[in-house]
């Protein structure tokens, strides 16, 4: 309190004196009891009044001790359980957490982790996943800008999520302990294995494999993939103590469409220990996707050669460059690709008009405009003979198939006549056009479906430059060729437009997320967020049914059927206000993860503790790693004085007694008399 308001105090002390002193004991003939009680409670009561007015600010200390954060990640994935390291892991976390040096130290806090890191809660050791990195991210956003040591117990072997060595905040030393037998087990494994998802019929199709050997002493192994009793491939790997890797590249034969299940496994005439991890099953599907397109033109130009290479980058894509004179008959291809059309092509159109032959029209400068009105109905063209430069400007709207905007805006323009083009149906705008930024609002490429038969129209030639622009700028000319791509694919299906679309892959991995998404569309072909979805999945071996609901996300509707069993499904999505109806079928390949280890990773724990600058201790070793913690002189007790400062109107206990002095004073006089 400041020397002022000490002297504001003192002066109501005198005050209240003197008020009490006049009232009470000034000239009174006898000083009673009661009429002491009286001049203390008025002395009380105008005391108090005054303090108040006053209002000094009361400050009040406080001493707090804060503890160093000590962190006890406990493992709580399957592989622990596998391991048999599950009861030494919960009795050495329980030994941890209940030491009484170590409370007495540092703030315990516990935790688990598997695929996600929570506070403990029942530890099973049931996880299907381990996601080390996944406490380094935690533990970095609860500790901010603290230092502080953490516990980790665990065998090591992580099968989702980054590189946890250096996930760890390197200024927090981490104390890995680890569990499970650490002898080295002769072990074959089959460790990962790419393989595309989709191949195309009386193809060949790469398959990666990479094959680990743990063991002291060399031996040959034989590597088979094989599909039900046939043996598509197999070869003998030898390993050795310095040769524990192999890469195997195998081209299997794609002579059957549909869905087909592999097996590929690794073996020898040695024990193991652990053979699940021995075998890796994968699927693929085949479809049978050959393109035959005629892209026809009765003239030279740039774009033809650009067309062709560009749409041949799909090898199920075959692109033929024809004169319109040249064609005898449509029947060997699927889409036509028609360069400016003339009269010259008017056999091609009468051809057309019986095979109904999906096209694609680009126009140009040398495009027979007259002759287009004549021999199509989509659009309706009133052209001049002046040429002019039209921009492309993106359509974020479109909706026919997915395509993200390439950069078409910085594209250089396409050369077309000037004029006014119509559409005399509904249409679905991919690209605008604009002159000089200015916006047309005329259609550059455009697709159209009118009673199975679609079409796409490109209003301007000089595609070539669109390609040559995007490899100066991205030094490729991959995402391009994919939008000219998607285009072809769009065409090469007659299928009509689905007002529920489904999109689910044909087999998943045990123990992987299993999300199946769906879009309805109404009339207009606007996506319904209104839609109402569920589905139906049905266990085709149980025939055990399960129903859920698809929940709305950003752009779609979606449901996780995380935790089925292996085994071949069917399914059944419905848009209930509309009874729209799609059915499909899945299959969950039974592979667990957790199962394919037969050592803790001590190496990748010990890199942990190094990159920290911690230590690494085996299970037997808790004792020196509490005695460690104990020690470390880097891991004190903070003491925090805390000033509170308040004003004195805030104490509701002297209004309480100020009130209970002015009201007994009342009634002591009011019992007396004196009133």
């Amino acid at each position: 309190m400041t020397t002022n308001t000490i002297l504001l105090i003192l002066l109501s002390l005198g005050i209240a004196f003197a008020v009490s002193f006049y009232q009470y004991l000034y000239k009174a003939k006898s000083r009673s009891k009661m009429t002491l009680l009286l001049a203390f409670l008025r002395f009380f009561s105008v005391f108090g009044l005054l303090l108040l007015l006053i209002n000094p600010i009361i400050s009040r200390k406080t001493i707090e001790t804060l503890k160093t954060p000590l962190p006890i990640v406990i493992d709580n994935s399957a592989s622990m359980a596998n391991l048999k390291s599950d009861k030494q892991a919960l009795e050495l976390f329980e030994q941890l957490k209940e030491n009484a040096a170590l409370n007495e130290k540092f703030e315990v806090q516990a935790y688990q982790f598997d695929e996600d890191f929570l506070p403990v809660d029942t530890i099973d050791f049931k996880g299907k996943q381990s996601n080390i990195d996944v406490v380094a991210k935690n533990l970095k956003n609860i500790y901010k800008n603290q230092t502080f040591p953490t516990v980790l117990i665990s065998d090591g072997n992580q099968t989702s999520g980054e590189d946890y060595v250096f996930g760890f905040n390197p200024i927090n030393k981490v104390f890995p302990l680890v569990v499970g037998d650490t002898t080295t087990y002769m072990d074959l494994k089959v460790a990962q294995l790419n393989v595309n998802k989709y191949a195309f019929h009386k193809n060949k199709y790469p398959v990666e494999v990479f094959l680990n050997y743990a063991g002291t002493k060399s031996i040959n192994a034989t590597f088979k993939i094989t599909q039900g009793n046939s043996v598509l491939n197999e070869q003998t790997v030898a390993f050795s103590p310095s040769k524990k890797s192999a890469t195997l590249n195998v081209l299997l034969p794609a002579n059957s469409v549909g869905l087909q299940i592999l097996k590929a496994t690794i073996s020898s005439k040695e024990q193991e220990k652990n053979s699940y991890n021995n075998t890796k099953n994968f699927a693929v599907e085949v479809i049978d996707q050959k393109t035959e397109i005629a892209l026809i033109a009765d003239m030279v130009h740039p774009d033809l050669g650009a067309i062709k290479r560009s749409i041949e980058t799909n090898a199920q894509r075959k692109v033929t460059i024809l004169k319109p004179n040249q064609i005898n008959s449509l029947d060997n291809y699927n889409i036509l690709v028609l360069y400016q059309p003339t009269v010259a092509f008017k056999s091609v159109y009468e051809k057309n008009a019986n095979a109904k032959i999906n096209t694609w029209t680009i126009t140009g400068n040398d495009t027979d405009f007259n002759f287009l009105n004549q021999n199509q109905s989509q659009f309706s063209f009133k052209m001049s003979s002046q040429k002019e430069d039209y921009l492309a400007s993106f359509e974020s709207q479109f909706n026919l198939f997915a395509l993200d905007n390439i950069g078409f805006e910085q594209f250089p323009p396409l050369e077309n006549p000037f004029g006014a083009i119509t559409a005399n149906g509904n249409t679905n705008v991919l690209l605008s056009s604009s002159i000089r930024n200015i916006p047309t609002n005329q259609p550059l490429l455009t697709f159209s479906e009118e009673q199975g038969k679609r079409a796409a129209y490109l209003f301007g030639e000089n595609l070539w430059k669109w390609r040559a622009d995007y490899y100066l700028d991205k030094k490729d000319f991959i995402d391009f060729d994919i939008f000219l791509d998607k285009t072809i694919q769009f065409l090469a299906s007659n299928n009509a437009r689905k007002s529920l679309v489904v999109n689910h892959e044909r087999f998943y991995n045990s123990g992987e997320a299993i999300e199946i998404t769906a879009q309805y569309f109404n009339k207009n072909y606007e996506l319904d967020e209104k839609a109402r979805l569920t589905i139906a999945v049905t266990n085709t071996k149980t025939k055990q049914v399960k129903n859920y609901d698809l929940l709305k996300t950003s752009n779609a509707f979606q449901v996780n059927l995380d935790g089925l069993a292996a085994g071949n499904y069917q399914f059944t999505v419905k848009e209930l206000n509309s009874n729209s109806v799609y059915s499909g079928g899945f299959e969950v390949l039974d592979f667990d993860i957790e199962k394919q280890f037969v050592n803790p990773d001590w190496n990748k724990l010990n890199q942990l503790a190094t990159q920290t600058q911690g230590k690494a201790y085996l299970a037997n070793q808790a004792e020196a790693l509490i005695q460690q913690l104990i020690e470390d002189e880097s891991y004190k007790a903070v003491q925090k004085t805390i000033t509170q400062k308040s004003p004195l109107v805030d104490w509701i206990w002297l209004l309480v007694l100020l009130a209970i002095s002015l009201a007994a004073e009342w009634f002591v006089r009011k019992y007396n008399g004196l009133l």
